[in-house]
């Protein structure tokens, strides 16, 4: 096999998830999908929830330590800490980053924040790929990325069932400059990240979304007294049926069904084919895949055209859709069960509300 090499690689990975599930049953229970659907169609076993403590930057905190702990480095060898997960945050206008930063104790880095919903796992690794190589007084980037959208899933909402997937969580990584002043090697890891590939079709961006809370629709709109629904909708653009509510919705079901279905593989495919070429990689090549959590038949028909099995990659089945995380939490747990080997190639694909397409190709 080739032997693929980068300047940046992964020194640590760390996940948290909830102790807290909810189970297909309890899922079908209140949405009236049949369980055997919720398993077998959603590929959904259980999903980790949140409880009233665990806050974003409580689970990414976690998480990030675990990533330290894996790449045998401090909080103070971090040079720049990016928090890359939902924007439900505890606060809506505030940095998860800087409060990160505030619970590990990484006062060397400096933070920011970036946000590209599920697509932010590839947008993340990317981003800090660029960053060591672009500027050399970096030498070691903590990702950082967390969610509790969970909160925000209305089970009696039919028109957004796909989202019922969507589970709470956390996960980091340790990305650094190799060669030179990087940590300490252990059990003979070196993961190397070679390319990014990305892709974004704005048709998409009023899909998905949640009405309330921004500053088309202020909070109080929920209730706004002397102004009828279909004013506040007409207002921002929306369909009458959307409901005026915390919560994610989807206007327009079809619509969005219609014009998604026929185009979301060729994108999938478009962008691992991109940074598989930016990687000099072959898809012969690839052995694993790690990617967003998905229908099980969209995820079999990935796995089909990469010529892959069901033991090369690992499906999210029992922690659900843990937004930007879905790809870390795929390599640790490839990982631990043998799935991912040193040497292997492996593929991370995501795709987030918007809509954006990415993936990233990393050698083991």
């Amino acid at each position: 096999m080739t032997n693929y090499s980068s300047p940046v690689r992964i020194a640590g990975l760390g996940v948290y998830l909830p102790d807290q599930v909810e189970t297909a049953q309890e899922i079908a229970a209140q949405t009236g999908i049949p369980a055997d659907v919720v398993r077998e169609k959603m590929g959904l076993h259980r999903k980790h929830r949140a409880g009233p403590a665990e806050h974003v930057t409580a689970m990414a905190a976690k998480a990030a330590q675990q990533a330290l702990a894996d790449a045998h480095v401090t909080p103070g060898d971090i040079d720049l800490l990016i928090y890359f997960g939902s924007e439900y945050k505890e606060f809506p206008v505030w940095s998860a980053a800087a409060h990160v930063q505030r619970l590990i104790g990484a006062y060397n880095a400096w933070a920011y924040e970036i946000y590209a919903l599920c697509g932010g796992g590839i947008v993340a690794f990317k981003t800090a790929r660029d960053h060591l190589l672009a500027d050399p007084a970096l030498r070691r980037i903590l990702l950082v990325a967390a969610t509790r959208e969970a909160d925000l899933v209305d089970y009696t909402n039919a028109r957004s069932r796909f989202l019922f997937n969507i589970a709470d969580g956390a996960a980091a990584a340790v990305l650094e400059r190799a060669g030179g002043g990087e940590s300490p090697a252990h059990d003979g890891r070196d993961h190397r990240v070679l390319a990014s590939a990305l892709e974004t079709d704005g048709r998409f961006s009023l899909d998905v979304l949640v009405p309330v809370g921004g500053s088309l629709l202020p909070p109080a709109s929920e209730g706004a007294p002397g102004v009828s629904q279909a004013a506040l909708l007409s207002a921002a653009g929306l369909p009458s049926g959307v409901r005026l509510a915390h919560k994610l919705d989807v206007p327009d079901q079809e619509g969005m069904r219609a014009r998604l279905d026929p185009v979301s593989f060729e994108h999938f495919m478009s962008v691992i084919d991109r940074a598989l070429a930016a990687s000099g990689v072959p898809r012969s090549e690839v052995r694993f895949l790690a990617a967003t959590h998905m229908k099980r038949s969209i995820h079999q028909k990935l796995l089909d055209t990469l010529n892959l099995t069901w033991e090369q990659t690992y499906y999210l089945e029992n922690e659900g859709h843990v937004q930007a995380a879905d790809q870390i939490i795929g390599l640790v747990e490839g990982e631990k069960l043998g799935r991912l080997r040193p040497g292997d190639v492996a593929v991370l694909v995501a795709a987030g509300l918007g809509y954006t397409w990415g993936a990233t190709v990393v050698r083991w």
